[in-house]
């Protein structure tokens, strides 16, 4: 996983228990996004490197 997305995820984990220990619904919805925009930043970050490894892959098997 990026470490963006990484952040982005202990950030909102962070909020969320923030929110929670203070009865705030606000901060813990906030946390919940942070968290799934981790998510997706991390999915983003896989995809392109099996995006590279596939386009690798296809260059070298057409050299050989």
């Amino acid at each position: 996983m990026g470490g963006k997305g990484a952040m982005d995820k202990m950030k909102g984990k962070a909020k969320q228990k923030a929110g929670k220990a203070m009865g705030d619904e606000r901060l813990k919805g906030e946390g919940r996004a942070d968290e799934a925009k981790g998510r997706a930043k991390g999915a983003m970050g896989d995809a392109r490197e099996n995006l590279q490894g596939m386009k690798d892959s296809l260059k070298g098997k057409g050299r050989s």
